[in-house]
């Protein structure tokens, strides 16, 4: 089955796009509390995962993304919905999973991330929603932070919606 695919289009979308990235996230819930990555210099939270290399599948992607950005080793779920961004002349899609914890990973962060101080980090679920339901703060300040909450939101929204039962 197709999953479902929720679209954003930032103010500042060209109206057409010349450029993909396609990435893949797994959203990891225990005991009400959520695995992010967090950024210690810039204050910035997301959720895990990335870029899809060549030759991988889109739950290889999340599983090597996770392991590399938070020490987990996870089996993710059927792919739960896609989110595709459209900013400038570029389209963002992104897969997003569940995840569930198996074992542990080797962290490899890129020079980015570890400028950055990425470090995995659980927070309750209800805080990471109104963390990421913030977006609109971050309009005139940040618009790169203030697509990605505003992407991080709406996936926390949906996986609300999903997992409700």
């Amino acid at each position: 089955m197709q999953p479902k695919i929720i679209e954003t289009f930032g103010a500042n979308y060209f109206g057409r796009y010349d450029q993909t990235r396609t990435g893949c996230r797994a959203i990891i819930v225990r005991d009400g509390n959520i695995l992010l990555s967090y950024e210690t210099v810039t204050d910035q939270w997301m959720i895990p995962g990335g870029g899809l290399e060549d030759s991988e599948s889109f739950a290889e992607c999340c599983v090597r993304e996770v392991g590399e950005e938070t020490g987990y080793k996870i089996r993710p779920s059927e792919c739960l919905f896609e989110l595709d961004e459209y900013y400038e002349h570029c389209k963002y899609i992104d897969y997003y999973f569940a995840g569930e914890i198996i074992g542990t990973a080797e962290i490899r962060l890129t020079e980015r991330e570890r400028r950055v101080g990425m470090e995995p980090r659980w927070i309750p679920l209800t805080e990471a929603i109104d963390i990421f339901s913030h977006h609109a703060d971050w309009t005139d300040i940040d618009e790169m932070r203030r697509g990605m909450y505003l992407r991080e939101y709406k996936a926390l929204c949906e996986y609300a919606r999903q997992y409700k039962n």
